[in-house]
């Protein structure tokens, strides 16, 4: 009897593994489309993004409740109850993801054809391809319960945020040369945000990574710039 009890929860964590799997999916290629949409200004694949988000939305909710369920049916202690915890925590933070590859989606609808500065949107790509793969790294660190790897992200949250610092002066630079540009730069300026906030979600899910695998908290102040040092809670 006992070895099928722990058969079946070995399932129910199973299950939840592969819908933050199928979360991560979507996320990333919510993120991935709603950046080609913007730098191309491509409407129908921000009208996509749009409405995919429902999806990661409806399987949030749906990872919450069975992480739930299962704690009342299984009182998982230790190691068991990390892993239940973690998948709440990253399914909230793939959610947000979502909604912020959604928000970008949305600000490309109202900037339509309105594509006054093309170089404008370089700084946005290079911040997008690292958010992106801030995220794919994650990602496979919580899969593979890769702690050295899921460092490696929460390290390069710092360089995204220089990327934005880059951005943001750069797209006030434009507002000054020709007060026409300033609406088309403000949605940009919004965009940046979203992207940065991307990256720390990413962050936090590095933060999930390490606690799941060790129980505690990383052991150091979170990087805020690229001239930051890290130093030990001690």
């Amino acid at each position: 009897m006992s070895e099928h009890i722990v058969a079946a929860y070995d399932q129910e964590l199973g299950s939840l593994g592969r819908n933050i799997a199928e979360m991560g999916g979507i996320a990333e290629q919510m993120l991935s489309d709603a950046m080609d949409a913007l730098v191309s200004m491509d409407t129908d694949l921000a009208r996509a993004v749009v409405a995919r988000d429902s999806s990661l939305d409806a399987l949030q909710r749906q990872v919450e409740e069975f992480a739930i369920l299962t704690i009342a049916r299984r009182q998982p202690m230790a190691v068991d109850l990390r892993e239940i915890v973690a998948a709440i925590r990253v399914s909230g933070d793939l959610e947000r993801v979502g909604d912020l590859a959604k928000n970008i989606a949305k600000r490309t609808l109202k900037l339509g054809v309105e594509a006054r500065i093309p170089r404008a949107a370089v700084g946005l790509k290079h911040m997008g391809d690292l958010a992106l793969l801030q995220l794919k790294n994650v990602l496979d660190a919580y899969a593979s319960r890769d702690i050295e790897r899921a460092k490696e992200v929460w390290m390069r949250d710092a360089e995204l945020d220089a990327l934005e610092d880059s951005v943001f002066r750069d797209l006030l630079t434009f507002m000054m040369e020709d007060p026409r540009n300033i609406s088309f730069c403000t949605h940009l300026l919004f965009c940046s945000k979203n992207i940065e906030r991307t990256g720390d979600h990413a962050t936090n899910i590095a933060e999930t990574v390490y606690y799941l695998v060790t129980g505690d908290n990383l052991p150091m102040e979170r990087p805020k710039g690229p001239n930051s040092i890290m130093t030990t809670g001690k």
